[in-house]
């Protein structure tokens, strides 16, 4: 019962680490917010007025996504 959960006051188990910057980040932030913006035009706007794909096939693949979305689609 002499064993304490608590690692000693001289060493340490987590080495410490660098804070992420915001020129590390911003690439990664600008691939996601465009990768997230053709997700929505596919979801939302494809086969309406802009469409760039002929055909139903996209229409049919994210159907149920633009219900759970919101958007209109019929």
């Amino acid at each position: 019962m002499a064993q304490s959960a608590a690692p000693a006051a001289g060493s340490s188990a987590i080495p410490a680490v660098a804070p992420i910057s915001l020129k590390q980040i911003a690439p990664w932030a600008l691939f996601v917010g465009i990768l997230a913006l053709l997700l929505l035009y596919f979801v939302g706007a494809e086969q309406g007025a802009t469409s760039l794909i002929a055909g139903e096939n996209v229409h049919e693949w994210v159907h149920d996504g633009r219900h759970l979305l919101g958007f209109p689609c019929h």
